[in-house]
């Protein structure tokens, strides 16, 4: 069963440097675009296309912040002793409706033939997961769910 979530692992590492990369890439290729804009005899379409250029900046500063927060958080998890009888970070949780990885929000992830759901333990659901034991019941969008194992 652990191979199973270090795989788990493993894919939401993949999802999240695959985003910080992409993030870096964005904001590179955006800041080069800003430093080669001249200016133009049309200075209201300059200085809308410069306002376009931070706001596409700052953009992808956040999302490489974001990333760089999942990154951190996922790392975290690496040292998170074996399952407990609760569920928190790191947890995989086996429920009547499905299976989730309590780690960050990277959606759906196939492995192993399974089908597994990475949330956020600040997600909706996540909350209601968290704390919660084998055995007990919750209800989520109108459905309701039983924990099954927690590993």
């Amino acid at each position: 069963m652990e191979d199973f979530k270090i795989k788990l692992y493993q894919r939401c590492m993949d999802f999240v440097l695959q985003r910080i990369d992409t993030a870096e890439t964005a904001l590179k290729q955006a800041q080069e675009a800003s430093n080669d804009d001249t200016k133009s005899s049309a200075g209201d379409k300059f200085e809308t296309t410069r306002e376009m250029m931070q706001q596409d900046i700052a953009r992808n500063k956040n999302l490489l912040f974001d990333g760089q927060q999942n990154l951190q958080l996922l790392s975290s998890l690496e040292s998170v002793p074996a399952a407990g009888d609760t569920v928190r970070n790191g947890s995989v949780v086996y429920t009547s409706k499905g299976i989730f990885y309590i780690s960050i929000s990277a959606g759906q992830l196939n492995v192993d033939d399974q089908v597994v759901f990475a949330i956020s333990a600040a997600s909706p659901i996540g909350q209601l997961l968290t704390g919660k034991r084998a055995g007990d019941s919750f209800s989520f969008n109108q459905n309701e769910y039983t924990i099954k194992d927690i590993h």
